[in-house]
């Protein structure tokens, strides 16, 4: 996934997480050797060496051979293995690329096994993507979502005492805020995954499929008025901040401006604020985080879930195996260990709860129940790589018409999410 939640790590620290020494279901009498291919940030070499122990010693005869792999290229890499004769038995991939490499043929269907994995409790903005036309070939893994990311102190001297509980307190608590020499918000003008859940919020979507049919053509669907309202949103927050509105959040690094100490509020991933300590330490304590804020405040706002499944390769001569190694990774004790080792979102929503001692990572919890995903297509991919929502968002925001420049861009998005087909 191009815009995945980058600064993910993972921890694979699975105490006693297989069934007390016996083999795997299905394994041959034979050692087991499974190839893995894990993602280069989501796991420490330290972590990863106790947990090939200790899975190793529940499950005798397997033989994990855990490989580190470079975010760079990784498309054609996993491309490349899937349609290979000699490919690896599990692979981590991102969340909106399971549509890419499912298309190939190449991924195992594990539909049969979503009840076993307790596939009821999934986040459903983490296992969407993961499901193509009805079938699962992505297993969750582990999620992260974005919040806002706040200073106390500039809450306080405006006498803001706690977050606001819905979009409208949301917007005069920014107006607040927004004073002094002070921005109420950082908005990037490009930052289009918070402009998506608006838009989902208001019952709006980036496309939409025909009829809902699998196999329908698509559509672009940013000139409905559901999703020129959540447009109109977008626009008023981000006039509340200096925020550009020709760049993204990563043009300047949104962390170095907030690190200055004069933004009250910026929309991120709990974990920019190891970035932003980096920056200036002295604002340790003093960055405090809740849910994007909801049109109502019985629920949150809508959020875009990034994150990692896990697939099987159809090549595996091991799929019994791997299969019992993924069952390991999003099951209940992995994903308990998973979240309070790296404040991510567990797989499952009953597994909210372990976030709770931590204020970021409740906060993100919170609002991945209400967690989205873009259209679960092989061609999504190529929308992105365009910008064309970007060049939206700016022409919006520069003056053009919204419903003018919303047709263009949604003319455009249907173009590319049918071409091929």
């Amino acid at each position: 996934m191009k815009n995945r939640i980058l600064a993910l790590a993972a921890v694979l620290a699975l105490g006693a997480c297989g069934t007390g020494g016996e083999p795997a279901p299905g394994a041959s009498a034979a050692p087991a050797k499974l190839t893995v291919w894990i993602m280069d940030g989501s796991v420490t070499q330290d972590l990863l060496k106790k947990f090939e122990a200790e899975y190793e010693g529940a499950h005798q005869g397997v033989d994990l051979d855990l490989q580190i792999q470079a975010w760079d290229g990784i498309g054609e890499r996993v491309t490349a293995a899937l349609a290979s004769t000699d490919a690896p038995d599990v692979i981590e991939v991102g969340n909106t690329q399971v549509a890419q490499y499912s298309a190939s043929g190449g991924v195992t269907d594990l539909t049969a096994k979503v009840a076993e994995l307790k596939g009821e409790d999934w986040l459903p903005g983490l296992a969407q993507p993961g499901n193509i036309d009805g079938k699962q070939y992505g297993i969750p893994w582990y999620a992260a979502n974005r919040v806002v990311v706040y200073n106390k102190d500039l809450f306080a001297e405006a006498g803001i005492k706690e977050p606001p509980k819905n979009r409208d307190e949301w917007l005069n608590i920014t107006t607040k805020l927004n004073k002094g020499g002070n921005q109420g918000i950082y908005l990037p003008g490009q930052t289009w995954y918070a402009l998506a859940g608006f838009v989902w919020d208001e019952g709006g979507d980036l496309a939409v499929q025909e009829g809902g049919q699998e196999g329908g053509k698509w559509t672009g669907a940013l000139g409905t008025p559901q999703s020129l309202a959540g447009m109109d949103f977008y626009k008023r927050l981000q006039a509340l901040g200096k925020g550009p509105k020709d760049a993204d959040e990563a043009n300047p690094p949104q962390h170095e401006v907030f690190a200055q100490g004069k933004v009250a509020q910026i929309i991120a991933v709990p974990g920019i604020a190891a970035r932003v300590l980096e920056v200036d330490p002295k604002l340790k304590d003093k960055m405090g985080f809740f849910p994007i804020p909801g049109k109502t405040a019985d629920k949150p706002g809508a959020v875009f879930t990034g994150g990692s499944d896990l697939i099987v390769p159809a090549a595996s001569q091991r799929q019994e195996e791997a299969y019992e190694l993924v069952k390991a990774l999003a099951g209940e004790q992995f994903q308990t260990e998973l979240a309070k080792a790296m404040s991510f979102v567990p797989n499952r929503t009953s597994l909210a709860g372990v976030l709770s001692g931590d204020e970021g990572t409740a906060a993100m919890a919170v609002g991945a129940a209400n967690g989205r995903a873009t259209p679960n297509t092989p061609n999504w991919a190529a929308v992105e790589a365009t910008s064309v929502i970007k060049q939206y968002m700016t022409a919006v925001l520069t003056g053009a018409d919204p419903a003018a420049e919303a047709s263009k861009v949604s003319e455009s998005i249907t173009t590319t999410l049918n071409s091929g087909s």
